[in-house]
């Protein structure tokens, strides 16, 4: 087998996927250590993989304003860093025409979407009764290294923190007097959709058992477009919570609020393995997506669903009274945090999961 000499690696396009493709992307600059590595991504998520060391280069995918003016672009961009070898750990068929469109002699990819002779090495995703079979993605991304005789052995998640992102968080920990080891992250927006989201009350009674229960400072953290979100909460709460708004967090800077907090709880989103990455104690509250998908075998991490007959749905918008997600109280959560914290002790261990698809 030809080992490459210069590799395009698509990333997926949700900050969350990114991190759990993290196993396979150290693994590749391991084994391809001589090998110049370019990484293409939404420019939003750069920030997640800065300061690992995994890449040389990377190309950014253009806006959507751009229209067919950028994709030409970034094609001939593409040309121009020669890749011999491209994986595609997205599936959509318009990443597989691009890299087709690059010149990659040799393009490996899960052969879905219709873009299956796009690729030169066509990966089969299993599934069951015509449908998609629910399980991590950890495995999902390895198979496409060890389809080109890269190994990935060390399934845990892993994050680096640039010099300028950790000084960022460092800024913020003394901005908002927050003391390292003594605040709890609370991150109760989600990208996917609402139906993802705890409530809101639910959060603002949560932040109070964290203070008063736990004795942690409740953190609020969440992109812009969260902002309000999270002054609801604060506003619901009954006693103070520290709402990170201005200034707030980047995807950089979020990396050293989390690396330093107690614990981190949030809905099932990007963030939350950021704190699997770092080793912080983790408190996931599930609605309608199935946990699945996401397992990384963190032992450090709880997962909070109520079994409902309508779920898990993996609906964006909840079409009924969103009983997956209102049925869990914030005694039950911060139940399970007090019983993990004590568990834990300081740090939890990265868990593995074995096997492929």
């Amino acid at each position: 087998m030809t080992r490459p000499r210069r590799l395009l690696v698509v990333l997926p396009n949700w900050v969350g996927d990114v991190v759990l493709a993290t196993p396979t992307l150290a693994a590749l600059r391991s084994e391809f250590h001589d090998a110049h590595i370019t990484f293409l991504m939404r420019s939003y998520v750069s920030e997640v993989t800065a300061g690992c060391g995994w890449h040389d280069d990377e190309l950014h995918w253009p806006a959507a304003a751009k229209g067919l003016t950028g994709l030409t672009g970034l094609i001939a961009a593409i040309r121009r860093e020669r890749p011999d070898t491209a994986l595609l750990l997205t599936n959509s068929w318009r990443s597989a025409l691009t890299v087709w469109l690059s010149g990659a002699r040799r393009r490996v990819g899960y052969a879905r979407e219709g873009r299956g002779l796009l690729l030169t090495d066509r990966l089969v995703p299993m599934r069951r009764d015509g449908r998609f079979v629910p399980s991590s993605v950890l495995p999902y991304y390895a198979a496409i290294a060890e389809r080109i005789g890269c190994p990935v052995s060390d399934r845990s998640l892993q994050l680096g923190i640039r010099a300028d992102h950790a000084a960022a968080g460092s800024a913020l920990r003394e901005h908002y007097a927050l003391r390292a080891g003594e605040y709890a992250v609370v991150n109760p927006g989600a990208a996917f959709g609402a139906a993802k989201c705890w409530p809101a009350e639910h959060f603002a009674e949560a932040c109070d058992r964290l203070r008063d229960e736990l004795g942690l400072t409740p953190v609020l953290v969440g992109a812009k477009g969260e902002h309000a979100l999270l002054e609801r909460i604060a506003k619901l709460a009954r006693g103070p919570v520290v709402a990170l708004l201005n200034p707030g967090t980047t995807l950089g800077s979020l990396k050293e609020i989390i690396r330093t907090a107690r614990l981190l709880l949030c809905n099932d989103t990007g963030p939350r393995h950021y704190g699997n990455a770092f080793g912080v104690p983790t408190v996931t509250i599930f609605g309608p997506t199935h946990q699945a998908w996401t397992q990384t075998g963190y032992t450090g991490e709880v997962c909070i669903q109520e079994p409902v007959e309508c779920g898990p749905c993996q609906l964006r918008l909840c079409p009924i009274d969103h009983r997956c997600m209102t049925r869990i109280s914030a005694a039950r959560v911060i139940g399970v945090a007090r019983e993990l914290l004590a568990r834990t002790g300081e740090r939890a261990t990265a868990g593995t999961i074995p096997g492929r698809p």
